[in-house]
C-alpha cells in the first residue's frame, strides 16, 4: 500500500487475460471520480479505513471488511471521508481497456 499526498494511487496485484486485481490507496479527502467499468463486474473490498461510495447516485458509508459490487452499467465514485488512510482491493472480471490495468 503506497499513499501519495497529491492523489490516490493504484497498484496492480494481478493481471491475467481479461481479469485484473489491484489496490487503490487514498489519504483523507482524496477521491475517485464518477466513472463506469463497461462490460465488467467490479468488486471492491475495504482493507483499511472508512469512506463513502456513490453507486448510481446512492451514497453508502463503508468501512474495513465491507464488500461492494458494482455492475457494468452502474456509475460509481469513492471518497475517503474518514481521518485515516483507506485501501480498497478491487477485482475487475474483465478489463474494459488497458488503461484500467496500469499503476498510477
Amino acid at each position: 500500500m503506497k499513499y501519495c499526498e497529491d492523489k490516490f494511487t493504484k497498484r496492480i496485484i494481478y493481471k491475467k487475460g481479461e481479469m485484473a486485481a489491484f489496490v487503490i490507496n487514498f489519504l483523507p479527502g482524496q477521491a475517485l471520480p464518477t466513472h463506469k467499468h463497461p462490460g465488467t463486474e467490479t468488486y471492491l473490498y475495504v482493507i483499511t479505513g472508512t469512506g463513502t461510495i456513490v453507486n448510481n447516485g446512492t451514497e453508502t458509508e463503508v468501512a474495513e471488511a465491507d464488500l461492494i459490487h458494482v455492475n457494468s452499467e452502474e456509475e460509481m465514485s469513492f471518497k475517503n471521508s474518514g481521518s485515516k488512510p483507506v485501501s480498497l482491493y478491487v477485482i475487475l472480471s474483465k478489463i474494459p481497456n488497458e488503461n484500467y490495468a496500469k499503476n498510477i
